[in-house]
């Protein structure tokens, strides 16, 4: 496995639409026409290797966006639609070489038997380079497009209220048990279950493959996946986290978390919890990679451009992210500073697509490398070395 450069920082980017402001579609750089096209994505996701970012993740939802948490807002105005990022991530394997490809999808409403093995198939056709975020679904009007459960309607003003509280903490020991019948459905085929030996008539070692038995409050999966294990074995897991039982979440089901902090001392203590977590949940092995998420927008004129977008959606942008709008040379400075705090990697979600990716790619990274804290090439094969995590062998390979 390659060595991880320790004194380089980790740098994703998180793709979605035209950006992250829900203006940024009507920008004069924007291709609005093109956000449901192959091409579009390919462009996007071409630079962001060009600029040798870690890895890009690839937003979804269950339902169409909006701008209430708790149901549609009727609005035309602003970007409504997107693909599926599973498939979309599969679409792009064949259009790079290096870059980490990592979808989310709900855990709430969707089978980990064919999360799994979509997940897994990802790794194959990427040679190693496929991550995942599982996260939860838990808005009533989503649960009516499936019809199999109801979800009491949430509270969005008062997350800590008991009842909702209780549903998300409900929600999240779900996705968990998710996480678990994945990984071990990516376990059930040991290496070297495929024989190929077409003078013997054997394709499979069936010793090499195993029933997963998975029993709990939630699923009760058999396996084994139909999917070979794939090139990584386990490919990379990361979550979102806002809070504590998230932060438990991921504690027990990733190897990366995505953090909102709104300051170093933020960032400083949210680690802080972070590891509270990891003890809480009994996290063995290797500490979770913690990042924080920064909506941003680059470049000499970004608070302007910020501005006009602003105007343009009627509304200041508002965000879970600290919203960054100023040169790369200032976002540079802030990098710096909360990796002092402990801050393994930056997620930056672009104002505005592709304006602000180029920022990224072709502005920020050169001033990342002049300061001698990101790489100037690629050089792990898979996504975990990227990360420093060893491939792990079968759990089931004792058994055989």
């Amino acid at each position: 496995m390659t060595t991880v450069h320790r004194d380089h920082v980790h740098l994703a980017v998180a793709l979605d639409g035209a950006g992250w402001h829900p203006a940024a579609w009507r920008e004069a750089s924007a291709r609005p026409a093109e956000l449901f096209s192959a091409r579009y994505w390919s462009d996007l996701v071409a630079e962001a290797e060009r600029g040798l970012l870690d890895l890009v993740t690839f937003e979804d939802l269950l339902g169409q966006q909006s701008s209430r948490l708790e149901g549609p807002d009727g609005r035309t105005d602003q970007v409504r639609g997107r693909l599926d990022a599973v498939l979309l991530a599969a679409r792009l394997a064949t259009v790079t070489s290096h870059i980490g490809l990592v979808p989310a999808t709900s855990v709430t409403h969707t089978e980990p038997f064919h999360v799994g093995a979509g997940i897994a198939s990802l790794d194959h056709a990427t040679n190693g380079r496929a991550g995942w975020r599982p996260q939860i679904t838990a808005w009533p009007h989503l649960a009516a497009h499936f019809g199999r459960r109801t979800l009491p309607d949430l509270d969005v003003h008062h997350l800590q209220a008991p009842g909702t509280r209780e549903t998300v903490a409900e929600l999240f020991a779900e996705a968990a048990d998710a996480v678990e019948v994945v990984r071990r459905l990516w376990d059930s085929w040991e290496d070297g279950a495929e024989i190929r030996d077409a003078a013997t008539g054997r394709f499979i070692d069936r010793d090499k493959l195993h029933y997963i038995d998975f029993q709990g409050a939630h699923f009760s999966v058999r396996g084994p996946s139909i999917t070979p294990r794939s090139p990584q074995g386990q490919p990379l897991v990361t979550a979102l986290a806002h809070d504590r039982v998230p932060y438990e979440f991921a504690a027990r089901s990733a190897d990366v978390v995505y953090t909102t902090p709104h300051s170093r001392a933020d960032a400083a203590a949210i680690i802080a919890e972070v590891e509270e977590a990891a003890v809480t949940v009994g996290r063995t092995g290797e500490p979770l990679r913690v990042f924080a998420d920064l909506l941003v927008f680059v470049g000499a004129d970004a608070a302007a451009r910020k501005e006009r977008l602003d105007e343009l959606d009627g509304a200041p942008l508002a965000s879970d992210a600290l919203i960054v709008a100023g040169t790369a040379a200032e976002l540079a400075d802030l990098i710096e500073d909360w990796r002092g705090a402990g801050v393994d990697g930056f997620r930056l979600r672009p104002g505005g697509l592709p304006h602000d990716l180029a920022g990224i790619t072709g502005d920020l990274v050169p001033e990342l490398q002049r300061r001698g804290i990101f790489r100037t090439a690629y050089a792990e094969a898979t996504l975990r070395e990227r990360f420093g995590l060893a491939r792990p062998a079968s759990r089931y390979a004792a058994a055989s």
